[in-house]
């Protein structure tokens, strides 16, 4: 094996930028070079403000709660509800997230420059098993 082979790294809470912000999203941000990870809470009854983004790609991944979803489509406002384990793909729209229920809604948000490049035969076949 590689002596050149990076080390597994892991990252702690305390290695975030923790953000508490005025719409009652509770963030735990985790920012690399090429990509983003953030831990969001939504507090209960509260509401994000409508947004898009230009470059970045958001996918989320509900772990919490239900998260309601709205966006722009063709200039009528879209809903829909995601659940536990149900992933989004916010794509350019304008969108917000809301909280409508009495308990937090958790979800990790992976926020990504993408370049177009179909790269699903490299995810299939990356892995490499090793005998040990």
């Amino acid at each position: 094996m590689s002596k050149n082979r990076e080390v597994l790294k892991t990252y702690l809470e305390s290695d975030s930028i923790h953000v508490v912000k005025d719409n009652k999203t509770e963030v735990n941000y985790f920012i690399f070079p090429e990509y983003e990870i953030h831990l969001n809470k939504i507090y209960p009854n509260a509401i994000q403000e409508w947004h898009y983004h230009t470059n970045i790609e958001e996918v989320i991944v509900v772990t919490n709660g239900v998260l309601t979803c709205k966006w722009l489509e063709q200039e009528k406002e879209q809903v829909q509800f995601i659940y536990k384990n149900e992933i989004v793909q916010v794509k350019n729209s304008i969108h917000t997230f809301e909280n409508n229920t009495e308990t937090d809604v958790e979800f990790i948000v992976f926020r990504l420059i993408l370049d177009g490049k179909d790269k699903r035969e490299i995810i299939k076949t990356d892995k490499k098993v090793v005998d040990r």
